[in-house]
């Protein structure tokens, strides 16, 4: 519960009517499952982000950035604190040369078409990926043979304190689907992409190709967090899912695809419990077949 003083300061910070109080998390997840959150902020600048994250440190409030909400699992229950959403208000694309600049609520699909108007090639693969550039970052978001970490040059970030560092590739220690800051009290506000010039007829047959295969392989018509567990090493996911014997396999609304078994979907009603039910039935019934540990890929919050 967010006491009245703490509110009232909130609303100084952040315009009042960006403040919503006991809202609900279903409605920003692409899994649509969740409680409400204490309180939901939507950020309109770094600025403003910095005094929140700096304010809610002093008070001791416990704060979850959140972007588009599709790397996300929210709990029935909700969440007790504040969800400073990272979103529109933060989504400005500036182009170059070839380097485009995004600040972290810019949507990748934005930047890949922003990218695609300027003849620049190197983005492709991420103009289905459904979440935001900040997100994107933090967990090396990737589809067909590439990543964020093929095309990121910096990443400018918020510390604790609120200060602002800008972090290289180096220093974002990317791996598969990771990167430092899942490590550090770090927020993404903007980052630099590098990409190359090339046929804007060539980059937009890509995209359409790729985008082909999705809705051929993927349960698109279906709310979810897209790709449910990590890919093991030396193992695709939903290979072994299929294989366990898995295929449909569904407790409440939660259901594991028919189309592409590394998907948990929301067929209707489903809630989060249900999803994490199916989940660990999934993951318990893949080790016992093939001994692999399956690794949730959503943050569950």
């Amino acid at each position: 519960m967010i006491s009245k003083t703490v509110l009232e300061t909130l609303k100084e910070l952040a315009a009042p009517e960006d403040v919503y109080l006991r809202e609900p998390l279903a409605e920003h997840t692409t899994f649509r499952v969740g409680g409400p959150a204490d309180c939901l902020i939507t950020v309109e600048s770094e600025q403003q982000l910095a005094k929140l994250q700096r304010y809610l440190q002093l008070v001791d409030i416990p704060f979850f950035v959140l972007g588009n909400g599709s790397n996300t699992l929210a709990r029935d229950a909700g969440y007790e604190g504040i969800v400073l959403q990272v979103g529109k208000r933060m989504s400005g694309i500036r182009v170059d040369g070839d380097r485009v600049f995004a600040q972290a609520g810019a949507l990748l699909s934005q930047v890949a078409g922003a990218a695609l108007e300027h003849g620049l090639s190197g983005l492709e693969f991420a103009s289905g990926i459904p979440g935001t550039v900040g997100g994107a970052v933090v967990m090396n978001a990737g589809a067909y043979g590439g990543e964020m970490s093929q095309v990121v040059t910096e990443v400018t970030v918020l510390n604790r304190e609120g200060e602002i560092l800008i972090l290289d590739n180096s220093t974002m220690e990317f791996s598969y689907r990771h990167s430092a800051i899942r490590n550090l009290p770090f927020i993404v506000t903007s980052v630099s992409f590098q990409l190359q010039h090339g046929d804007p007829a060539a980059i937009r047959d890509r995209m359409e190709e790729l985008a082909a295969k999705r809705r051929e392989k993927q349960p698109l018509e279906y709310p979810s967090a897209g790709s449910t567990f990590k890919r093991p090493e030396g193992h695709f996911a939903g290979e072994l899912i299929m294989k366990a014997g898995l295929k449909g396999f569904q407790i409440g609304g939660a259901r594991v695809s028919d189309k592409h078994c590394g998907f948990i979907v929301n067929v209707g009603g489903a809630t989060a419990a249900d999803i994490l039910r199916v989940a660990e039935e999934v993951r318990e019934r893949v080790k016992e077949r093939f001994g692999v540990e399956l690794e949730l890929e959503p943050v569950v919050l």
